[in-house]
């Protein structure tokens, strides 16, 4: 596995970029402004953020003061404990997750070591947007609206020079995971980024790209609920269902375990319920033989 790196998207602007962006290895942004630096996230493990605080460092254009969380998730925010003077900005349902964790049974990921690591609760909670101006830059912090990966997606846009960072709304190269957000959502929420015209897209997990990289988590996703809508209907199982699958152009994707999590979803929102979250986990676990998903945080 590569070591992860510093990609420069603008002047004063970086993405960090984590190989392999499988299950915990998530990317971050550094926004420079003239008292320091806004993280768009941070990450899962106390080494891995360790190492990106070094690698800010390095930069030489001072010290975290302020961290965007892009949802809940705990590849995002894990790490927040160790800058614990910053500022932490989420969306408001993404400081309601983060007030109620949900800890996954210990066997359905491979043993990592997470180390003294914590999230930390957000001290700015927004609704729909807010913008930021480090050093006079402008940067828009949005919410897409409504339920998309998770119910509390945010995501950084930076007009002046193109640049979005993305979270979790996009993957480049692993599986979408909507378990905790929303099919249809997510759709939207796609489209209302692809509207903002970007020159350069820093996903969530995975290898820096343009606008190209939207449409094919769209196309994900409306081919999951496409083909949930027929096993629905036909009786099956979230789990049934995905061994039955043809995963087709997207059998090539890092992280296919999740088309049961994502069926989960897709099955609760045409029974208008939500999602059994345990079971879930549990069923992608069994969907990948019974054995613990492959997490090299």
């Amino acid at each position: 596995m590569d070591d992860p790196r510093l990609v420069p998207v603008a002047d004063g602007v970086w993405a960090y970029i984590q190989p392999d962006g499988g299950w915990m290895i998530n990317n971050m942004g550094v926004i420079a402004g003239s008292k320091g630096v806004t993280s768009v996230d941070v990450t899962s493990t106390e080494a891995r953020t360790r190492a990106y605080l070094d690698a800010v460092d390095g930069l030489g254009r001072g010290p975290v003061r302020r961290v965007v969380f892009t949802h809940a998730h705990p590849d995002h925010c894990n790490g927040s404990s160790l800058v614990p003077d910053a500022e932490v900005i989420a969306q408001r349902r993404t400081a309601e997750d983060l007030r109620q964790p949900h800890p996954l049974a210990p066997h359905i990921f491979t043993p990592f070591h997470q180390g003294d690591v914590r999230p930390r609760q957000p001290t700015v909670v927004f609704d729909d947007r807010l913008t930021l101006t480090p050093s006079g830059r402008p940067v828009h912090v949005r919410h897409p609206g409504g339920p998309a990966h998770t119910a509390g997606d945010a995501y950084v846009w930076l007009p002046d020079e193109r640049v979005l960072f993305t979270g979790d709304l996009v993957f480049n190269g692993g599986t979408p995971f909507a378990v905790s957000g929303s099919l249809g959502g997510w759709i939207a929420a796609l489209e209302q980024m692809a509207a903002l015209e970007p020159a350069v897209v820093v996903p969530g997990h995975g290898d820096v790209g343009g606008p190209e990289l939207l449409a094919p988590v769209a196309a994900y996703l409306r081919f999951v609920r496409e083909y949930a809508a027929d096993a629905h209907a036909r009786g099956l199982t979230p789990l049934e269902a995905a061994r039955a699958l043809d995963l087709g152009p997207f059998a090539g994707l890092q992280e296919r375990e999740r088309i049961v999590g994502n069926l989960h979803r897709a099955f609760a929102e045409l029974d208008g319920t939500q999602p059994d979250m345990a079971a879930a986990w549990q069923d992608m676990y069994d969907y990948n033989g019974g054995r613990p998903l492959d997490c090299h945080a």
